[in-house]
């Protein structure tokens, strides 16, 4: 089993009275860093190590296109929110409870950063998957075709078609002879290993 771990910004706060009271620019306004919406995806597989890069080229999704927006292809995270977020980060890329007992999903957590005055606020998510080695896709069809029949597999979230591999995401435990026969099942294909 492999992990990634998606975060997205899902608020920001801003308290003017409390720049206006503590800040040496009292206009400070919001942080300018992230953007509600925002989502970083983290991976430690193969070459790819995002945590050791303090997520630089993290950043999916973004509705703003200044350069600047953290995790972007020129500007890591954050300080503050860095220090805030990578336990949790790191947590999750080792298949780790993120934050058992208190959170409903023990894959989840929510949390900001520590800048009191203009907080970012953070949901971080463990996703888990089966890296496939499949041999014998030759054309659009046959992914199409695994994509639906692994759908059918209890506890099977998405497939997504890498050089040289498949991500079949699962919510759940799912037993890997499962994986292969709905794989192979589709036929002329053959599941050459799993990770």
């Amino acid at each position: 089993m492999q992990h990634k771990v998606k975060v997205t910004v899902i608020d920001k706060k801003l308290y003017p009275e409390l720049q206006a009271q503590y800040c040496a620019d009292p206009q400070s306004g919001a942080c300018p860093c992230y953007h509600v919406g925002d989502e970083f995806l983290f991976e430690r597989y193969g070459g790819a190590d995002d945590f050791w890069h303090m997520g630089l080229n993290t950043l999916k999704q973004t509705s703003y296109t200044a350069e600047g927006t953290a995790g972007g292809s020129a500007f890591p995270h954050c300080s503050e929110a860095w220090d805030a977020i990578a336990r949790y980060i790191y947590t999750g890329l080792q298949g780790g409870a993120i934050m058992r007992g208190w959170m409903k999903d023990k894959r989840v957590m929510i949390t900001c950063c520590s800048d009191g005055t203009r907080p970012v606020i953070f949901k971080i998510e463990r996703m888990d998957y089966l890296a496939v080695y499949i041999d014998g896709i030759t054309c659009e069809n046959c992914r199409e075709r695994i994509r639906n029949t692994l759908a059918s597999v209890e506890g099977v979230t998405d497939v997504a078609f890498r050089d040289g591999f498949a991500e079949v995401f699962v919510n759940q435990k799912v037993e890997e002879q499962a994986v292969k026969a709905a794989v192979e099942g589709c036929g002329g294909v053959t599941v050459l290993k799993m990770e």
